[in-house]
């Protein structure tokens, strides 16, 4: 195999990574479950497993974004953000985004 065709293979698998990626990150509702988050807040955010956990579903987008990055930098650690912390460690930004998209939507 040439180099050049090295190179040509290898940008191809990173533009389609990239793609998988972000057709992943924009359905929220994928990413809610491949995240695990029906675990404890119920299917599509409704039905949480312990009358402590929020619902979620129809809750404004940016008040969700700010609570998983609040929960996930330790500015808050109140509740039981102990759990929570360690489901969005590993959430990007855009996924949040996304899951709290389909969250807000969500009647």
């Amino acid at each position: 195999m040439s180099k050049i065709t090295k190179l040509l293979l290898g940008a191809s698998l990173t533009m389609v990574a990239s793609i998988s990626f972000n057709s992943m990150a924009a359905d929220g509702a994928a990413l809610y479950t491949a995240k695990l988050c029906q675990t404890c807040h119920g299917p599509e955010g409704k039905a949480p497993i312990m009358a402590m956990y929020p619902k979620l579903n129809g809750q404004n987008k940016d008040y969700l974004v700010a609570q998983m990055k609040d929960i996930k930098s330790g500015a808050r650690n109140n509740g039981m953000t102990a759990a929570m912390k360690a489901m969005v460690a590993t959430v990007t930004d855009e996924e949040m985004a996304a899951i709290a998209d389909y969250l807000a939507n969500v009647k």
